[in-house]
């Protein structure tokens, strides 16, 4: 499970991405711009591979505030895609197989 003390601050989210993993989850939080307001964009994808090789169709987006209580309702988020999606978590370490050089 995913605690908000896993999550580093707002001053360090306001400069760039903070990316963790969990039990086979990888997540991404980061400061995105929509329609002139900042937002907190959480992203999960399964393990093994970086955001950037993870292909878009793999991940799952939300936004939330951009303030403290924005990082806790995205903790929250991720820990449901945590549950809900336990097998697609618990199979991802097997997915080495399917990695590409390009």
């Amino acid at each position: 499970m995913i605690e908000r003390a896993d999550i580093l601050s707002m001053e360090y989210l306001k400069k760039t991405e903070y990316t963790g993993c969990n039990k086979g989850m990888r997540y991404r939080l980061e400061k995105v711009e929509e329609e002139g307001e900042k937002k907190l964009k959480a992203t999960v994808w399964p393990e093994p591979f970086n955001f950037f090789r993870t292909p878009e169709e793999e991940k799952q987006s939300a936004l939330f505030a951009f303030e403290e209580d924005g990082i806790v309702d995205a903790v929250a988020w991720m820990n449901d895609r945590l549950f809900e999606d336990k097998e697609k978590w618990d199979q991802a370490a097997g997915r080495w197989d399917t990695y590409r050089l390009n």
